[in-house]
């Protein structure tokens, strides 16, 4: 394939390739294998993700084509270890795509986007059954420690593995919390450490029972938190000092007064 060839696809195919030549291609790209790439591939999710939380459309197609290339990077090194290709990466989401939608591609019927999201989840979990996998064989260990953390709770949900009621996860919260500052006061940094996974294990599975993203709640939380230290400077510039040089009841009500303005929102 030629790097100037008019389809889009096939033009970034032929790229990879050239890139990726032992003898005519780049030294940094030749050098990579998959697990030099994944963090890459993490990385530009994120940025795509970022791009579409600030409604930035201007930099989406830039970010998802950067994802894509990611893609398209995994594909070719695959295929030069004759494991697969890019068609076989197409295919197989294709298949996955008619079979798990059948009252768009067969003869299945779906009420709405509810039952839909049931159908898949029971689809995914015959695909399992089929394999012989455990209930919770697949969750990715790349993922965010959040997410897999919902996603290994909802497995262990659809098998009986639940609290009953919402008050029991809200005690455990609050043991989890009394271990944590247990934990703490006995100096033990390892136990202080397992203490507050769990405790974060436990926040995980109040988020998805009360249908929250906690990756999506984080990140605003983050760009809140940003935002109200940038009025804290913006209000310390004013005076002429820097955070470093405030003292931190002048910082406390600068934040104070971000909160309640517009900025705080």
């Amino acid at each position: 394939m030629s790097v100037d060839h008019p389809d889009p696809m096939r033009r970034l195919r032929a790229i990879m390739a050239r890139l990726r030549d032992p003898e005519t291609g780049c030294p940094w790209d030749v050098a990579q294998d998959f697990a030099s790439i994944a963090p890459y591939t993490i990385e530009e999710a994120y940025e795509v993700a970022d791009a579409i939380d600030r409604e930035a459309w201007d930099e989406l197609a830039g970010e998802l084509g950067d994802l894509l290339l990611q893609v398209v990077f995994h594909a070719r090194m695959a295929e030069e270890a004759g494991l697969f290709d890019f068609d076989a990466v197409a295919k197989a989401v294709g298949d996955k795509m008619v079979a798990r939608h059948p009252h768009v591609f067969g003869d299945g019927a779906v009420a709405d986007a509810a039952a839909q999201s049931e159908h898949w989840e029971a689809t995914k979990a015959a695909e399992r059954a089929h394999s012989q996998a455990g209930t919770l064989d697949g969750v990715a260990l790349g993922l965010p420690a959040l997410l897999r953390a919902v996603k290994l709770q909802k497995r262990a949900a659809r098998v009986g593995f639940d609290w009953p009621e919402m008050a029991g996860i809200l005690d455990k919260i609050a043991e989890e919390i009394a271990e944590l500052a247990e934990a703490h006061g006995t100096g033990d940094a390892a136990h202080t450490e397992e203490e507050f996974g769990d405790l974060l294990f436990v926040l995980a599975n109040l988020a998805r029972r009360w249908d929250i993203d906690p990756e999506a709640a984080l990140r605003a939380a983050n760009a809140k938190f940003t935002r109200r230290f940038a009025a804290i400077e913006d209000g310390l510039a004013r005076v002429g000092k820097t955070p470093a040089e405030a003292t931190l009841a002048e910082m406390e009500a600068l934040w104070q007064a971000a909160k309640h303005g517009p900025r705080g929102a």
